[in-house]
């Protein structure tokens, strides 16, 4: 039986809101009261049953919602969400949390100062699969060397969506927040300095915008990781999808069946199998054992992780959670991410 229910303002109705909204309508806990957006969307027939609006703080000071939901452009997330709290809403804002860091700390101290809950949307805490790859390559030990990618190979209404998210947030930035988060899950090392590369192959980007980027990030247990993002149609589908860690003691990878095109949203969490592979070795040097290959069969999709990840902000309103960590680490991984952006368009490294 469902203790509380609470109203909900959604805003932002691109592909992720919309997922989101879905999660909220399928929730018992959860009455979705208003959606916003600047501009008319076609909508889930779900959906069109609720009132749409285009004013944002109009909606907020009429409806007085208990929870905000925001997935509009990264540069509007602070913004929006400190004035959520300050109306004594609870907020659930997509990845990244803010355009900079000061802004997310803007946003973590009216948290925390209107005694509010604030549930940042890093999907991969709540996939099963992930969650195993964390705890099986922290059985292994460190020091860590991460190797993990998320290329799309966008065209159509896809790539218009990518040069949208482009006109402020660079694809390391937007994409790299959800897997740096995981390298430090992994890692107890703390974060010493960033490298960064990128490549703007696209005409018409901003000035110093870059649809194409990598970056090296050095920890100070000795632990590297390398992340690499780029959108667009001229990105190669080729082991667009890497996600592995080696250490002393073996490595630990997802290894996904590539029967999607990297454009399709599920390819960007599904798992497939993991293979665990062990370095121990016998006086011959050979190999003692086999990798194993878990099955990961039965995985949640997209929308049924955006239903976990709504569960989740549910709970920690009910259960008055302590979200301390899960703040903190929403900006730790933004700000690696950001001094990748910076080393990128400064062409040096960021010591952190």
């Amino acid at each position: 039986m469902t203790e509380q229910t609470f109203s909900v303002l959604v805003v932002g109705l691109g592909q992720m809101g919309q997922s989101h909204a879905m999660a909220y309508h399928a929730h018992a806990g959860f009455e979705i009261v208003g959606l916003v957006n600047r501009s008319q969307r076609e909508l889930p027939s779900g959906l069109t049953v609720y009132p749409m609006l285009h004013d944002y703080k109009a909606a907020l000071a009429e409806l007085k919602p208990d929870v905000v939901s925001i997935a509009t452009h990264t540069d509007t997330h602070a913004d929006y969400a400190v004035a959520a709290l300050e109306a004594g809403a609870h907020v659930f804002v997509e990845k990244p949390l803010a355009a900079t860091v000061a802004d997310a700390r803007r946003v973590v101290e009216a948290a925390k100062a209107n005694n509010r809950k604030l549930v940042v949307g890093y999907i991969l805490r709540h996939h099963p699969s992930w969650q195993r790859l964390i705890s099986e390559s922290r059985g292994l030990g460190g020091p860590y060397a991460f190797r993990m990618n998320l290329n799309q190979q966008s065209s159509g209404a896809a790539w218009k969506i990518h040069r949208e998210i482009l006109k402020t947030t660079s694809p390391i930035v937007d994409c790299g927040v959800h897997y740096v988060d995981v390298m430090c899950q992994i890692t107890d090392g703390r974060p010493v300095e960033v490298r960064g590369m990128g490549v703007p192959f696209a005409d018409g980007l901003p000035e110093g915008m870059y649809n194409y980027g990598q970056f090296q990030v050095l920890f100070d247990d000795g632990s590297v990781g390398w992340y690499e993002a780029g959108w667009g149609p001229m990105i190669s589908e080729t082991a667009y999808f890497v996600k592995d860690v080696m250490s002393p003691k073996g490595a630990v990878s997802i290894v996904m069946e590539e029967t999607t095109g990297s454009a399709d949203i599920n390819a960007h969490t599904q798992t497939s199998k993991l293979r665990v592979h062990h370095a121990e070795t016998g006086d011959d040097g050979e190999l003692l054992h086999e990798d194993d290959w878990l099955s990961m069969e039965g995985e949640p999709d997209h929308q049924a992780l955006c239903d976990l990840e709504q569960d989740y902000l549910y709970r920690a309103i009910v259960d008055d959670t302590d979200l301390s960590r899960h703040m903190s680490d929403a900006v730790d991984s933004l700000n690696i991410c950001l001094a990748a952006d910076e080393s990128i368009r400064s062409g040096k490294t960021v010591t952190l």
